[in-house]
């Protein structure tokens, strides 16, 4: 039985994926089951927040939204009975790699699938799931007849948060880095009031939100990132298409939320005096929380039941690539780790 392991203190310079032959699991421990993987949804590792945590490893598993069958279960399991079918993400510190045939979990990590729900849609969606419920419920409290501005909507999470956005009957405004991003996005037309194409520089973010508000601006934004600096700055191509952090405080209504992923995000004296007089928040999103601190455990598994319950609705329609054999998990993961993809992928077993 193989398992894809991650080796980020390799010689040579590029990243290094690498199979290894796992042994048979050990007897399943008492609040764990065994867990035969129909399908794992890829992800970038964080392998900066792994250091900085003291979870670094010499090989790090691969993998960790799973969705599959119980195969065994622990004597102090009371959730699942084999045979069940689950879904849920492996902690930060999980042995096990997701992309394997059987592996252990704690059953405070899964939560039933549906039965209308594949396997490969389970496992798709959970994280960006979990994601956008972190970041508009939790850290913005979205409510009915809220504008949002969602950044890189045609994103995998980005369409999942404007579904979930619409669905609360927030009026939803999106960014699109390209022709493509923008046929996607208007083809999901009047779940988004508005597409904002940023990809020829010629149009200002804060300039069409506040006309598309009347001026009173946007009551939560959802960034993919920010620029901190001028252009001159920060030569980076990719990076132009991002908002400048000033831009995003400008269009901010009285009271707004701005719920930012940009991890090294610097506020200057005038930044935060023009959020002092708005009255306006900024929030740091980072999923990891939950599964870093398990205070909020009871909170965290209804979270991504209602998830599982929006998928099996229709609610949510994720955005997932053609899944793919585990074989070709190695290669995908390359891609995926230097930030190229696009869509969703899916390891099918």
């Amino acid at each position: 039985m193989k398992g894809l392991y991650f080796q980020p203190k390799s010689t040579n310079e590029e990243m290094t994926f690498i199979f290894q032959e796992r042994e048979n699991l050990p007897v399943t421990e008492d609040n764990f089951v065994k867990l035969q993987v129909k399908a794992c949804a890829l992800s970038q590792i964080n392998t900066k927040l792994l250091t900085e945590m003291k979870m670094e490893k010499d090989c790090i598993p691969v993998g960790r939204e799973v969705a599959g069958t119980v195969l065994e279960v622990g004597r102090k399991v009371s959730f699942f009975q084999p045979d069940d079918e689950v879904v849920g993400i492996l902690p930060l510190d999980s042995e096990d790699p997701g992309l394997c045939e059987v592996v252990r979990v704690h059953e405070h990590y899964l939560v039933p699938k549906p039965e209308k729900v594949t396997w490969t849609e389970a496992a798709g969606t959970i994280r960006d799931g979990l994601r956008a419920y972190t970041a508009l419920h939790c850290l913005s409290h979205l409510a009915p007849g809220k504008s949002v501005l969602i950044m890189d909507g045609a994103s995998a999470f980005g369409t999942i948060a404007i579904q979930l956005a619409h669905h609360r009957g927030a009026k939803v405004i999106s960014t699109a880095f390209g022709l493509e991003d923008k046929q996607l996005l208007e083809r999901v037309r009047p779940t988004i009031a508005r597409v904002i194409d940023i990809s020829n520089g010629k149009v200002h973010v804060a300039e069409s939100c506040l006309e598309e508000t009347g001026g009173l601006g946007v009551d939560i934004v959802l960034d993919a990132g920010v620029r901190l600096y001028s252009k001159d700055d920060e030569p980076a191509i990719k990076v132009h298409l991002l908002p400048h952090k000033h831009d995003i405080i400008t269009l901010l209504a009285v009271g707004g939320h701005w719920v930012t992923r940009e991890e090294n995000l610097q506020l200057d004296p005038p930044d935060s005096h023009c959020l002092f007089l708005k009255g306006a928040t900024v929030s740091f999103l980072n999923e990891e929380v939950w599964n870093l601190s398990n205070v909020q455990q009871g909170k965290y598994l209804c979270i991504l039941k209602d998830v599982m319950e929006k998928l099996s609705t229709g609610v949510f329609r994720p955005q997932l690539d053609e899944p793919i054999p585990l074989y070709e998990a190695k290669v995908s993961m390359e891609v995926l780790q230097k930030n190229e993809a696009r869509k969703k992928q899916v390891v099918q077993f």
